[in-house]
């Protein structure tokens, strides 16, 4: 559509089921690339992608061409299908169960914002030195002023 115009950065966090920590070093830049690759060919730009053996972070500028449910859907799906069918894990993978294959935190940021989410995403290994997963995740929720129910957060590790 001419003269339509848009500037959407969503930060996506999602985990593993039950949090397992099974991304391993050794193959993770493996699964962000392939990541990236799905991302793109959606048409959005990924702008960083970090993470720790339970979870991911992306940043991405989101084109209005396709649903963010839509994404989620097809990123969880086709990067599952990955890990799996490269045997990247002893046991079958998957992601966290819930909205769109898996619960998924969803912050937008304005352009002014974007370094010091950068910056964050980058350096998860160090930030989680200091914090849990879910203790980030309640952070990220009450900064954010979202409502929400303890038995819906992400399962604990069993």
């Amino acid at each position: 559509m001419p003269n339509t115009y848009t500037q959407i950065h969503l930060q996506l966090v999602f985990a593993v089921k039950y949090r397992d920590a099974v991304i391993a070093s050794i193959w993770k830049y493996e699964l962000y690339a392939y990541m990236t690759g799905i991302i793109h060919n959606y048409g959005h730009k990924l702008l960083v992608i970090n993470g720790m053996p339970d979870h991911v972070h992306l940043l991405i500028g989101m084109r209005p061409t396709q649903s963010l449910s839509d994404l989620m859907k097809n990123l969880k799906q086709d990067s599952s299908r990955w890990i799996n069918e490269n045997r990247k894990t002893p046991a079958h993978f998957n992601w966290q169960e819930g909205y769109g294959h898996g619960p998924t935190l969803r912050f937008s940021y304005g352009k002014s914002q974007l370094p010091a989410v950068i910056t964050y995403i980058e350096n998860q290994e160090k930030y989680h030195h200091r914090s849990t997963f879910l203790e980030e995740y309640r952070r990220f929720l009450d900064a954010f002023e979202i409502e929400y129910d303890e038995r819906f957060l992400f399962k604990e590790p069993e």
